[in-house]
């Protein structure tokens, strides 16, 4: 080993949710590195923010910059089935709270949030990959080779895993397990959209059902350069195919759904396609001796909502208060305030997610008998504000859910 450095805490991976918990300790006086494996900027999916996670962004002090970066501002979700389209308002959403998020270019996103953390003063270490941890709470070890391919030390206090899809503590220290939720499979890219003002607002996100699978649904989300981002997610049976294709598979799924196609008959598909499959994941505990897992590391949903950033922000604000405390020598819970209230929020999101790919949430959204009341609770909920005991449908989300869909189903 050639170099041993030290710091309070040790980030793995410098995505929203590794940022905004260094920006968040920087705040409270720690030193934190933070050990990224890939280098900036670098694309990467997620590109529709939800409006509650603008509440922790300014907490960390990322959010001016945001707002100035001139990214497309977004003020619900719209959804389309065989030419129904409805709409969600954030603006009549039940909870308080911002009413409005954005479409970010993640690569761009992802590179403002890596240097509000620099600019606080976390050490931010681009090009280095996690090999071995030692983790044991005030004498942890993260091994790593550096930019230069050599092998180094950090030593820290506490370690927080925020790799994403990398999973990298959940591999390290064989907490992985598979996710309940059903595989899927994605397919998608960026298109120069040519899409007429008049068709369709850029400020929404919009969903759409596949005309003959239920289970099957495309993104596009429109950013301010005149670029958007296109997707289609589904059980692999049906996905599998088109993703060998890669792009011409992606045009032919688009050209599926009459409606979709009309609104991208201008594009120009300039960006190769890309694919995840099986993105979904969980482990089997989100903290453990010197070491606490966020975001996407820990657990991945689904992108039908958007919620994976919210989510990894969300942990990372809880993780930082529990750790606050821990590292001062003060009581702490990491299950009772760490755990549980993250998956709060997680469960009031699988309990959509799960339902929309049965189809009962998706009655639900296209009923004609919407209810004012009804709708602005789960206006919240696609919002983000998933941790609003205050809405029914986050305090009892299947029951709540179930009774609507069995109402909407009946109508």
């Amino acid at each position: 080993m050639n170099n041993k450095s030290t710091a309070d805490v040790a980030i793995i991976g410098a995505g929203p949710s590794g940022a905004v918990a260094a920006c968040l300790l920087r705040q409270l006086g720690y030193q934190v590195t933070v050990l990224e494996k890939t280098t900036f900027p670098r694309f990467v999916i997620g590109e529709s923010l939800l409006p509650q996670c603008l509440i922790t962004l300014q907490q960390a002090g990322c959010l001016a910059a945001i707002q100035a970066a001139g990214f497309q501002r977004k003020t619900g979700a719209t959804f389309q089935h065989r030419g129904h389209y409805e709409n969600i308002d954030f603006d009549e959403k039940f909870s308080a709270g911002p009413s409005h998020a954005f479409h970010v270019e993640r690569a761009k996103f992802d590179q403002i949030l890596a240097d509000c953390a620099s600019q606080a003063g976390a050490q931010v270490m681009f090009n280095t990959t996690v090999t071995q941890i030692q983790n044991r709470f005030n004498d942890s070890v993260v091994e790593y080779t550096d930019a230069d391919g050599e092998a180094q030390q950090l030593k820290a206090r506490f370690i927080l895993d925020a790799s994403g899809y990398g999973r990298v503590l959940p591999r390290l220290l064989g907490i992985d397990k598979p996710s309940s939720l059903e595989p899927k499979m994605s397919l998608f890219t960026h298109v120069e959209d040519h899409m007429p003002l008049a068709e369709h607002s850029r400020t929404t996100t919009l969903i759409t059902t596949h005309p003959e699978h239920r289970d099957v649904w495309f993104w596009l989300i429109s950013f301010s350069n005149g670029r958007s981002s296109v997707g289609v997610v589904g059980p692999p049976e049906i996905i599998e195919p088109y993703q060998t294709a890669g792009l011409s598979g992606l045009q032919a799924m688009i050209a599926e759904d009459p409606e979709l196609s009309r609104l991208l008959r201008h594009a120009e598909y300039d960006t190769k396609a890309m694919h995840i499959s099986a993105y979904s994941g969980n482990v089997t505990q989100f903290y453990g001796d010197g070491y606490a897992v966020l975001g996407n590391a820990g657990e991945f949903l689904d992108p039908i909502f958007s919620s994976g950033v919210t989510v990894a922000i969300q942990s990372s604000k809880l993780a930082v208060e529990v750790l606050d405390k821990m590292l001062k020598g003060q009581p702490h819970d990491w299950q009772q305030s760490f755990v549980e209230p993250l998956k709060l929020g997680v469960q009031t999101f699988k309990t959509f997610v799960t339902n929309w790919y049965t189809g009962g949430f998706q009655d639900v959204i296209y009923s004609p008998n919407a209810n004012a009341g009804v709708k602005a609770k789960i206006a919240s909920i696609l919002a983000g504000y998933a941790w609003d005991t205050d809405n029914p449908y986050v305090k009892s989300p299947e029951q709540r859910l179930n009774a609507l869909i069995e109402i909407c189903q009946e109508n």
